[in-house]
């Protein structure tokens, strides 16, 4: 008898083998999708990162789309311009130079420099500390809790003395900070060299107001604009033309630097071997590295 229950079992769980085999052998070819070889080509020539920097959830939503949807080539910040190449190469088009994008933060004051700053008691993040009016005086600011950090996966972008600060070394453009941002202090902006000049402040407030919550912030007095046409004054903030910007900058924009009573116009970025070479002798100030959005409304992105 229990050799008869052994022997149906086994023949029952056979049959319900080949049945199944059947079933999953028809599904696979009914419901069959074709991929486009060159999808998967383009998906082994990028890094797969799956960062997001390109607009798409993932590597792979990218590589359909420029596979399936002729979208651009060189839409990855991580894998830079070999990657472009190679990506070109496949889907058989031409891909001009492209410069890597790196994040800036609009912002330099540190906790120091932010007047009128009170305790903050709440969530500390700055999505939930951006809802509250009276953290700081300076409502564009940035607020240093970390959600640029937090978002990092590459450990690129860090707070320090209260204020985001990226290291270009590790940073890869992918954007994860900008998202993560509440205030819209961080843009990300090609890079034409390796080192770039930025306005290191978003406070579009008139110049009385802004000295009466920060120390350091643009007041808006015009001195770069006169000095240099590459600066315009905007809603009470300078903002560089990076159009005419030129990686090699001429004297009146270094001029412009030199005049700026508040000394916004920062470089940031990698430093040249030549300001390596002439740091080795010296202690040197940090690079602020900065980029923006405020509690008060959406800014535009200012250079």
């Amino acid at each position: 008898m229990g050799a008869v229950t052994i022997g149906l079992s086994a023949g029952t769980l056979l049959i319900m083998a080949i049945v199944l085999t059947a079933v999953l052998g028809w599904a696979s070819v009914k419901f069959h999708v074709d991929v486009d070889q060159r999808a998967l080509d383009i998906m082994d020539a990028l890094p797969g990162a799956n960062c997001g920097g390109c607009g798409y959830v993932g590597c792979g939503e990218y590589a359909e789309a420029v596979a399936l949807e002729h979208e651009a080539v060189n839409k990855c910040t991580v894998g830079g311009q070999n990657c472009a190449l190679a990506v070109a190469e496949i889907m058989g088009v031409e891909v001009g130079e492209t410069m890597p994008y790196r994040p800036i933060v609009h912002c330099g004051a540190s906790y120091a420099d932010r007047l009128g700053r009170n305790e903050y008691r709440g969530e500390k993040r700055c999505a939930a500390a951006n809802l509250v009016t009276d953290v700081q005086g300076c409502t564009y600011g940035c607020l240093g809790f970390g959600d640029c950090e937090n978002a990092c996966e590459f450990d690129a972008i860090h707070v320090i003395d209260g204020l985001a600060t990226v290291d270009y070394d590790k940073c890869v453009g992918c954007g994860a900070c900008t998202k993560a941002c509440p205030r819209n202090i961080i843009t990300i902006t090609p890079f034409k060299s390796e080192q770039m000049l930025a306005v290191t402040c978003s406070n579009k407030d008139k110049g009385k107001d802004v000295i009466s919550v920060c120390n350091v912030g643009c007041i808006g007095c015009g001195a770069c604009a006169r000095a240099s046409s590459l600066f315009t004054v905007q809603d009470n903030l300078s903002t560089i033309n990076y159009d005419a910007y030129s990686p090699t900058c001429s004297l009146d924009v270094l001029d412009a630097c030199k005049k700026c009573k508040r000394q916004r116009l920062v470089f940031v970025g990698k430093p040249s071997p030549k300001d390596v070479e002439k740091a080795i002798d010296m202690k040197v100030p940090d690079v602020v590295e900065p980029d923006f959005k405020t509690s008060v409304d959406d800014t535009e992105w200012r250079g």
